[in-house]
């Protein structure tokens, strides 16, 4: 997967441009991690933010769209194709510094661009 497909939805993942994904379930490989807080339909810098909760003690999480494997409007869920280990070990995310900066970007792409540490 490339860096610039990463932040777009795969089109097997199910997503509809006019979807609201706010307070849908996320999923990772391996569990719950949280809801959709917010969300980027624009095409190039789709993402997701999720409240993780108390699982990272109330942290949020950006997520590029490319990460998401399906979207299952029935039971308002998203899964993800990352392991909980793996979100959690993203770069820290803070909304009012983050959301927009590319430097930020690169570095989740960093992150999440091959699959993740590991893979």
């Amino acid at each position: 997967m490339t860096h610039e497909n990463l932040w777009n939805y795969a089109p097997t993942a199910g997503h509809t441009p006019d979807a609201d994904l706010t307070g849908y379930r996320v999923e990772a490989s391996d569990g719950h991690i949280g809801k959709v807080d917010k969300h980027s339909n624009d095409v190039g810098s789709q993402y997701l933010v999720v409240d993780t909760g108390v699982w990272i003690f109330g942290k949020e999480v950006l997520l590029p769209a490319g990460t998401l494997t399906g979207i299952d409007h029935g039971t308002r869920t998203v899964t993800v194709a990352r392991t909980k280990e793996q979100i959690k070990d993203a770069p820290e995310f803070d909304r009012d510094k983050h959301l927009g900066d590319p430097a930020y970007r690169d570095q989740i792409s960093g992150h999440y661009g091959d699959g993740g540490p590991g893979h």
